[in-house]
């Protein structure tokens, strides 16, 4: 397992639960106007006239009370843990042989970052270790000899992640296929010290409240924020919650850079004319409402399998942050 915490990472791991990627950085506009947020829920009152394909009729992936079943559908949909954690196809789908065996996830100056083995290998995966270790690590960090993961995976929003979730979670990792995968160690330049208080537990968050459990899915559990929210040099700025411009370069085996959207309501720089359809459209088939077609960074084929209802909600809390016009023209690569 590998984590995000000030330094700001490159790629998203696990599920990147967004709505637009473009395939270089592009010179940004002036910022637009800021405007008054909608109600939550609420949709644009004039859907723009649109080419984007319908959604496909897919099987999706039950959800239920019982712990298995839970932590099934978390895994296979908004956690999206295979996203990094499965190796990738030339193609760029994930390889079925090696599901949750780990995989290289991203290069940077400041460090070489492998997913971990997640598997129960008794070896190289997570076998021998116990379900408070693999929650610690999830949620703080740790690892069992107590020094911390470095980034990219997203601590800072997994240590909300509650305790019925990543329980599940946890269990349904024992019953996938145990993979005999040694990854390499991840290197890092910079300095690991944890990333805040540590958390022992988090209680549920009701489903009630639409919105509110809407940031519960794009934040602790998908994580959807942490690429979508701009990132100040390297240190993540909640002001800029939703405002996207944060670059990613050749994620996973890809030879491109991509640009985290704007997911804020802003009528011009972001959803804000969008229609619920248009960006529940958008996250589960990687098609854009004017028919172009999003980079396979995010992984569409597993937020196509989450139920309706948690769709609904991701757009509902989207819906609620404050709109923030055009992010600033990401930063020149260096040599």
């Amino acid at each position: 397992m590998i984590g995000t915490g000030g330094a700001r990472h490159a790629s998203a791991c696990a599920a990147l639960i967004g709505i637009l990627v473009t395939a270089a950085c592009t010179q940004s506009t002036p910022p637009a106007p800021a405007a008054k947020a909608p109600a939550p829920g609420a949709q644009p009152a004039a859907a723009a006239a649109t080419t984007q394909p319908p959604r496909p009729t897919v099987e999706r992936i039950a959800d239920g009370a019982d712990q298995l079943t839970h932590g099934k559908y978390l895994v296979e949909t908004i956690a999206g843990c295979g996203n990094c954690h499965t190796p990738h196809l030339a193609d760029g789908s994930l390889d079925p042989d090696k599901k949750f065996a780990g995989a290289f996830v991203i290069e940077e100056p400041v460090f070489e970052a492998y997913a971990r083995n997640i598997t129960p290998d008794m070896e190289t995966g997570i076998g021998s270790w116990t379900d408070d270790q693999i929650v610690n690590a999830i949620r703080n960090g740790q690892k069992r000899d107590g020094t911390f993961y470095g980034p990219p995976m997203s601590f800072g929003w997994y240590k909300r992640m509650t305790d019925t979730d990543v329980r599940a979670i946890v269990a349904y990792l024992r019953t996938v296929q145990p993979v005999h995968n040694e990854v390499p160690p991840s290197t890092y330049k910079i300095p690991l010290n944890g990333y805040g208080p540590m958390v022992t537990s988090v209680p549920d968050v009701p489903k009630t409240d639409i919105v509110k459990y809407g940031e519960y899915l794009a934040g602790p559990l998908g994580h959807c924020m942490d690429c979508h929210t701009t990132y100040v040099q390297g240190v993540i700025d909640m002001n800029q919650l939703g405002h996207g411009g944060n670059v990613y370069t050749k994620p996973f085996i890809y030879d491109w850079a991509a640009v985290s959207a704007n997911v804020t309501p802003d009528p011009d720089a972001g959803l804000g004319k969008w229609s619920n359809d248009e960006i529940k459209t958008a996250i589960t088939t990687g098609y854009s409402r004017n028919g172009r077609k999003l980079l396979p960074f995010m992984p569409y084929g597993l937020y196509s399998k989450a139920q309706e209802s948690d769709l609904d909600a991701i757009v509902a809390y989207l819906r609620s942050i404050p709109p923030l016009g055009a992010a600033p023209a990401p930063a020149p690569a260096k040599d």
